[in-house]
């Protein structure tokens, strides 16, 4: 089952509105997730804390994350799954687009496994 883990360059009202939207369904926002610890931290150490939680990242940070998750693959490790979103497509200051392409995700993938698995979302709900 889905579950998503927000990064710190998302706003936290995206998770309330996400929630709103599709209600029990699990979204964090890592300004609340462990009691905010994780703000600040390697990309690498928020996936391997996330995978062991089942807890799939979704993060606009295009220009680390995929050496981050290819550096938790050459350890043999699994990550719980990553939902890149492209600023050109959904701008950060965009919290409605943001919502409605995530929950759009969240209605058409949520029972499937997430485990190594990444998506682009797109504005129109396509992932």
């Amino acid at each position: 089952m889905l579950r998503l883990l927000l990064d710190e360059h998302i706003s936290r009202k995206v998770a309330a509105q996400v929630k709103k939207r599709i209600p029990g369904l699990d979204v964090l926002s890592i300004h609340d997730w462990e009691n905010g610890r994780f703000l600040a931290t390697s990309d690498g150490e928020i996936l391997r804390v996330a995978a062991q939680q089942n807890l799939t990242l979704v993060t606009y940070d295009q220009n680390t994350i995929f050496t981050h998750m290819a550096e938790i693959a050459s350890e043999g490790c699994d990550h719980g799954g990553i939902v890149v979103v492209d600023g050109k497509t959904i701008r950060q200051s965009d919290i409605g687009g943001l919502v409605k392409a995530l929950g759009w995700l969240c209605e058409a993938e949520s029972m499937a496994d997430w485990k190594n698995r990444t998506v682009y979302l797109q504005a129109e709900g396509r992932a």
